[in-house]
């Protein structure tokens, strides 16, 4: 496969001039350009670059408002919701992110429901930034029906990727982790379609309704949660916690509305954030976990969860990226006015 190079500085001009060439103003293109570039630079493609033709055809089809204006409504001390106008979630998430923190911090948690916007990007970029600002934060969306639930055949959850922050000490990053409760999530089989890759055992089944490793037949069919029931449970929560709890739409209710331009549906996300130092252990509560950071990675074979990431991370700045250079055309088309 022919081969792009980019640095990060293009990635991010690429994202925005494109955005911004095709509807959404510049804080709009900005906050999205920023979640995609953070994904290339940490090797995570399936939400870096590969993802704008879909953010472009959901602004050219109407769908989202590019000019969005975020509004944030205060529930209760340690509730808040921020009103996305109908946008993509990076700007409301980027003008919530202070406001959670600055509650949390006052009540020992909070919790956040983003509503009224389209979510097609990576969780880990939300609750590092709040765990890198010492909070403790998780975070979870849902999306249009992919993953059967166990003892089904029929998709009726979305991929539904949870994500955890806990802030480390000695200037180290934080633990990150950021997970699909299907098998694999759908960009990623998306992405072996495109390559020609197949799939594990166990990620999907055909529209014939059997297991199957070929990433194009589970596209047309159906995805699996990870570890059968378990996963599915996790599924089910996501959707009563992102959809449910703050009264947006289950993923089953987003398709029906959804008018599948290949871009995200409305829908929620759910999101809290814990200040350590307010709840239990007020002072030990760091180096505590740093001695069972230790203990797991002592043991043979083990790496903490974004670890790679961070390693990716490292090298990109100096190395820049590859992009595949039919989808640095397609982009480099779809900004032209």
């Amino acid at each position: 496969m022919s081969e792009t190079h980019l640095s990060l500085e293009q990635v991010e001009a690429l994202a925005r001039g494109c955005l911004m060439a095709n509807g959404c103003d510049q804080a709009n293109a900005e906050a999205v350009a920023a979640t995609v570039t953070a994904a290339e630079r940490d090797g995570a493609a399936s939400h870096g670059l590969f993802r704008i033709p879909g953010y472009v055809a959901a602004l050219k089809s109407g769908k989202v408002n590019g000019l969005a204006k975020p509004k944030a409504e205060d529930l209760a001390p340690a509730t808040l919701r921020m009103d996305g106008d109908g946008g993509f979630a990076p700007l409301a998430h980027r003008l919530s992110r202070p406001l959670l923190a600055e509650r949390a911090r006052a009540q020992g948690l909070a919790a956040l429901g983003i509503v009224n916007v389209h979510h097609f990007s990576a969780l880990w970029v939300e609750v590092e930034a709040l765990a890198a600002d010492g909070l403790v934060a998780f975070a979870c969306t849902c999306y249009t029906p992919s993953v059967a639930p166990a003892g089904s055949r029929q998709a009726f959850f979305g991929t539904n990727p949870i994500a955890f922050g806990w802030p480390r000490g000695d200037g180290q990053p934080p633990l990150v982790f950021d997970q699909a409760t299907a098998a694999m999530a759908r960009g990623e089989v998306m992405i072996a379609a495109r390559d020609g890759r197949e799939l594990p055992p166990g990620v999907g089944l055909g529209p014939d309704g059997r297991p199957t490793t070929d990433p194009k037949a589970v596209l047309e069919g159906v995805l699996l949660p990870f570890g059968g029931y378990k996963g599915s449970a996790i599924a089910m929560m996501v959707e009563l916690l992102a959809a449910g709890l703050i009264g947006e739409g289950f993923s089953f209710e987003a398709a029906r509305y959804d008018n599948k331009d290949g871009g995200p549906p409305r829908g929620g996300e759910f999101m809290l954030a814990i200040d350590p130092a307010r709840l239990g252990d007020k002072e030990g509560w760091l180096d505590h976990a740093e001695g069972f950071f230790a203990g797991l990675t002592a043991l043979d074979g083990v790496r903490l969860p974004g670890d790679r990431r961070y390693a990716n991370r490292a090298l990109t700045p100096s190395q820049g990226v590859q992009v595949p250079k039919t989808l640095h055309d397609k982009i480099v088309a779809l900004s032209a006015l």
